[in-house]
């Protein structure tokens, strides 16, 4: 029964993408544009373009930044955001400047980085990705921990849980669902910045490949690279999803008693 119905699931998850490539491949089959060159043309592309060496030069690196800079916004933001739930007063104080900073569209703040580490490296990147990432993370956090469960909370403290035992089991524990969906939002924010961070001054990575395919004129080529993009990023929220379901299963099994009671 649970087979069948994740095999459900994930028919329902990619039927919608088969469809639009289907209508893609019809739509553009006889079409002559230069700009808009047929599926067909554009899959043709695909072995030529991204060989083994470009996949180390280009693929690997994006990935590799976008992974340290979403680790390191997980870090920060879990962290800060515990800190700021915890505290009402500094909850109040901070409140103004988050809900400031949040407001700033977070590709925004790549020519600010560039002035102080520059564009060229891994470090403007590096840090433009996590930046964009912290946000949602933050801020699901400082809800998550404002809006614990005030009978877990007074029944851990009398029975004078240790103060790591109580930020792991009660804290943390009790805000996973909030920092989950904060983490899920920065996912998709953290490949948009992986990409922006690249188009500038950089000699690798998708979005520089992407850039430098257009300057060329080599139009199926960058299509392939739109469209690894879309595939990236639709494998790395399937295994978000994944690592959730497994993560949250006690979530998942508390409500359900919940709405049984």
């Amino acid at each position: 029964m649970r087979l069948t119905s994740i095999g459900r699931q994930l028919l329902m998850t990619i039927a919608l993408p088969v469809i639009l490539l289907a209508l893609w491949w019809v739509v553009s089959a006889d079409n002559t544009s230069p700009f808009w060159p047929s599926l067909q043309k554009i899959l043709q592309a695909f072995p030529d373009t991204w060989t083994s060496d470009r996949v180390m030069e280009d693929i690997v690196p994006s990935l590799a930044r976008l992974a340290l800079g979403y680790a390191l916004a997980l870090l920060v933001g879990v962290g800060l955001g515990t800190v700021i739930g915890l505290s009402r007063p500094v909850r109040a104080f901070l409140e103004p400047a988050l809900e400031f900073l949040r407001a700033i569209p977070p590709p925004v703040i790549i020519p600010v980085i560039a002035l102080f580490v520059g564009y060229s490296g891994w470090t403007s990147k590096i840090i433009a990705i996590a930046l964009g990432c912290l946000w949602p993370i933050l801020l699901n956090t400082v809800e998550g921990v404002r809006g614990l469960d005030e009978v877990l909370v007074d029944t851990a403290r009398s029975y004078r849980f240790r103060r790591p035992t109580y930020l792991y089991q009660v804290v943390l524990r009790g805000s996973s669902p909030q920092v989950a969906t904060g983490a899920r939002q920065a996912l998709s924010i953290g490949v948009i910045m992986m990409v922006i961070s690249e188009l500038f001054a950089a000699d690798n990575g998708l979005g520089a490949a992407i850039v430098q395919a257009q300057r060329a004129f080599a139009i199926p080529e960058m299509w392939t690279g739109i469209i690894l993009l879309g595939v990236i990023g639709f494998l790395l929220s399937l295994i978000f999803r994944l690592a959730e379901w497994r993560a949250l299963a006690w979530y998942r099994g508390l409500r359900r008693s919940e709405r049984g009671t």
